[in-house]
């Protein structure tokens, strides 16, 4: 196979992981938490009413979509955000700007139109 298909796939791949860790709302949520600065586990696990493996399965998915790094100092483990990942869902959806962009002009024009009040034309007697 070529590379640029090889390359293609791969990016596909990449992006496909991506769109499934953010298709959770926890897996969301802690990358909200996150935007903010790096977080332990248990800083994660706090606004959710479940158990720490649990939270621990989100933020294996969450790393291995790349949208999550673990470090280490001693004992603790903060988790970063990676947002180079979402760069790629951006460059994604941007393709589609024009369509969403023409379609709201056209919505533009037509709630102009409908808004303008109507002449009436007057009858001559």
């Amino acid at each position: 196979m070529p590379a640029s298909v090889i390359d293609r796939e791969l990016a596909d791949d990449r992006l496909s992981a991506t769109f499934a860790a953010l298709s959770n709302p926890i897996r969301r949520a802690m990358l909200v938490r996150l935007a903010e600065g790096e977080a332990s586990v248990n800083e994660l696990a706090e606004p959710f009413d479940m158990t720490l493996p649990a939270v621990s399965r989100h933020i294996k998915v969450l790393e291995k979509a790349g949208l999550v790094t673990q470090g280490q100092r001693a004992q603790y483990r903060p988790c970063s955000i990676n947002a180079e990942p979402l760069r790629a869902v951006a460059d994604w959806t941007d393709q589609y700007r024009p369509i969403w962009e023409d379609r709201f002009d056209r919505m533009a024009d037509y709630l102009e139109e409908v808004q303008r009040p109507k002449t009436r034309k007057s009858k001559r007697t």
